[in-house]
């Protein structure tokens, strides 16, 4: 089978600046889209700060910070206009809570929301996937992918205020990465925000050693700014975050094929067209899944459904080829590759190996395969 993917760059630690994409496209890897290397910020929260500091810090901060639209735009935003659709209190049942220890709280907050997808978890368990003992706290991009070893998905969501109220409303606690240091020195921080309450102005959150804190939205927007405001969701292959892009969540389907069993990517990539029917790149990874388990026929339903509303697009076209050579139908399959190399583009040297591929089973008489 030929391919395009030339493999993935490393990720980043944002203390080493020069993090690259890249695009990769396969012919039955499926067109897929490297999440960029944004800045992996680290997650180290040291020991807890007193409860009364913090207290103390955030109704400081709240006082000096109303009104401060240069500051704090988002909330800012919020408070002269409530989303539309999102409800004026949300507040999460059954999120557990575990507390954190010096330094965990990464496995802490993943914990939290592995949990509350029912897997039996602890943070003891997660601290091999996730902490870095040299960094004393965990890089996001270990953050992501720990959920994906149980079938989950993990999509970070973007970077605004709405659409975190958005998920939480849709019933997805959001992890949020802050830093409650002050200038020059970070003191970076995991938490799970669970609710919000409109009218108080307040956001509710899973977080160090309070299983219900109370936090202002200025002041979550303050600690949650530094870092870009990176949050991300987990939720199971079946269930598309509310705030999902389509190029999120099939990111996120991609990253999880390379990890889960099978069946759990192909759930993402069959709810990717469910949400959007003429997703090209929904449609090949299906495919593509299908094919690496020799369900043949299945493959082939899901590329000539596709091709049907993309009739153009050589990649199918010439994914379809294979299939169907694979089957035993080389007069068919040759038909469809040439269409494929009619096509003006990036995959013609690629659909010129499989024309090659198909002659050479025509030739030889060569069988369907044995699946």
């Amino acid at each position: 089978m030929p391919e395009l993917r030339t493999g993935r760059p490393s990720a980043r630690d944002c203390s080493r600046p020069g993090a690259t994409s890249g695009l990769f496209a396969g012919l039955f890897t499926g067109p897929f889209i490297e999440p960029s290397d944004r800045p992996l910020l680290r997650g180290s929260a040291g020991p807890a700060p007193p409860l009364q500091l913090m207290l103390m810090l955030m109704l400081m901060l709240a006082l000096l910070l109303g009104g401060c639209a240069a500051v704090v735009p988002q909330s800012e935003a919020l408070r002269a206009h409530w989303p539309d659709g999102v409800a004026d209190r949300v507040e999460l049942g059954g999120v557990p809570f575990f507390a954190q220890d010096d330094y965990q709280c990464g496995p802490a907050a993943l914990a939290t929301v592995l949990a509350f997808n029912g897997l039996s978890v602890t943070p003891d368990a997660l601290v091999p996937r996730v902490y870095l003992p040299g960094r004393r706290g965990s890089l996001q991009v270990e953050m992501m992918a720990a959920p994906r070893r149980d079938g989950l998905l993990s999509v970070q969501i973007a970077p605004r205020l709405d659409d975190l109220l958005r998920e939480v409303q849709a019933g997805n606690p959001v992890i949020v990465l802050q830093d409650y240091g002050v200038w020059p020195l970070p003191y970076w921080h995991y938490a799970v925000v669970v609710g919000f309450d409109r009218a108080r102005g307040l956001a509710l959150l899973r977080s160090g050693s309070k299983p219900r804190l109370e936090l202002p939205l200025q002041v979550l927007e303050y600690t949650w700014k530094p870092a870009g405001y990176w949050a991300m969701v987990v939720v199971p292959p079946d269930r598309i975050p509310a705030t999902a892009t389509e190029s999120q969540w099939l990111e996120a389907a991609q990253a999880l094929e390379g990890v889960a069993v099978p069946a759990a990517a192909r759930t993402a990539y069959a709810a990717a067209l469910q949400r959007w029917p003429h997703s090209l790149a929904g449609a090949v990874g299906l495919a593509n899944v299908d094919y690496r388990l020799g369900r043949l026929a299945d493959a082939e339903a899901v590329l000539r459904a596709a091709l049907q509303r993309q009739p153009d697009s050589a990649l199918l076209l010439n994914n379809l080829a294979q299939v169907v050579s694979d089957r035993g139908r080389h007069d068919e399959a040759l038909r469809l590759i040439d269409g494929a190399i009619a096509v003006p583009g990036p995959f013609q040297a690629a659909a010129l190996a499989t024309r090659t591929q198909i002659l050479a089973r025509r030739s030889d008489n060569t069988p369907p395969l044995p699946r």
